[in-house]
């Protein structure tokens, strides 16, 4: 398998995406295309120690680098030599299997939209990130990609959602619920209202209800559907909650002597909610609805991030989800 790499998206960029992409070749088993200035990630590669390892990936090589205060319509535009626009036509133009970018949210789903094109029948390509719960992980379908959305898109939503989390997940009937301000059928504004309408009558996905946000960290549903300013806030919110919280526990085994004796007592249970509650492990979020794998790593993501996340998106990629999703699509329209 070949994955596309946006060697010149996110914060560290090019030293940690290339490191990642190194171990990632080394541990998956996969080839990696990296797209940027090839002097430059060569420079990079040279510092860090790894040439060997870079002159085993293909560079598919431009000059210009797509910024996070770029408009995302500059993907096609301004900005189409850009690592990421490059990117994202070599994986148009089938010379590999994949294309997963740290970078530009707004420009990654626009050109994946533009670029890469949709599935036959997929309203809005929304963003999909796995995130841990007291007990099994759960999706958000949409965190981010379209903050405004009509109901037959959260419905598809739903559908995608579900698709994707018993494909890549292997959750058997996966729970699909709204995210709503209450659980009663009536809640909420028109567009969850309708939108309820739409999943309740929909065959095929196991849809739950409403839900509420704080029922999510108890796994409450296996696909948490919402317009992507809603996912999104629920996001942020989940992942800032989960880190100020390890940070409280560490903070109080630290407090004394007593509490550092009981902590070394504890420490691979320890070490082993952290481990379930680091969204890194998972390292980024497929796009669903792209006609190809195409994946978001977290912008901030250093070398272990984006080796999970490459494992992500092989593992994703060889499960046949976009094809599963096409199928399930086609079904509805028929």
């Amino acid at each position: 398998m070949r994955i596309i790499v946006d060697g010149f998206g996110g914060d560290n960029a090019p030293g940690e995406i290339l490191l990642g992409c190194a171990r990632a070749m080394d541990v998956l088993g996969i080839d990696i295309s990296v797209s940027g200035d090839k002097d430059k990630l060569l420079r990079s590669a040279r510092e860090l120690g790894i040439e060997g390892s870079f002159n085993k990936m293909e560079v598919l090589h431009c000059t210009d680098v797509l910024t996070m205060e770029d408009d995302p319509e500059s993907v096609l535009k301004s900005k189409s030599e850009s690592s990421m626009a490059v990117g994202m036509q070599a994986l148009r133009e089938g010379r590999g299997d994949a294309f997963a970018s740290a970078g530009n949210s707004g420009a990654l789903a626009f050109g994946a939209t533009m670029i890469v094109k949709r599935i036959k029948g997929v309203k809005r390509i929304a963003f999909a990130p796995v995130l841990p719960t007291a007990g099994t992980p759960f999706m958000i379908s949409d965190g981010g990609a379209n903050v405004v959305c009509r109901a037959d898109m959260l419905l598809q939503f739903g559908i995608m959602g579900s698709v994707y989390m018993e494909k890549v997940m292997g959750v058997k009937s996966p729970r699909v619920g709204l995210v709503n301000v209450g659980t009663e059928e009536h809640k909420g504004d028109d567009l969850r209202r309708e939108a309820h309408e739409l999943l309740k009558g929909c065959g095929g996905i196991n849809f739950i209800g409403n839900i509420e946000p704080r029922d999510i960290p108890y796994g409450v549903c296996d696909v948490a559907v919402a317009d992507g300013f809603t996912g999104n806030t629920v996001l942020k919110l989940y992942e800032g909650t989960a880190l100020a919280m390890m940070g409280m526990v560490k903070d109080i085994f630290k407090k004394s002597l007593k509490n550092k004796l009981a902590a070394g007592m504890i420490y691979g249970d320890l070490q082993g909610l952290k481990k379930n509650m680091d969204y890194n492990s998972y390292g980024g979020a497929p796009l669903i609805g792209a006609s190809k794998p195409v994946f978001k790593m977290h912008g901030n993501a250093k070398a272990y991030a984006v080796q999970s996340a490459l494992k992500l998106v092989r593992d994703c990629t060889e499960s046949g989800f976009v094809e599963a999703i096409t199928a399930e699509l086609g079904k509805k329209e028929q």
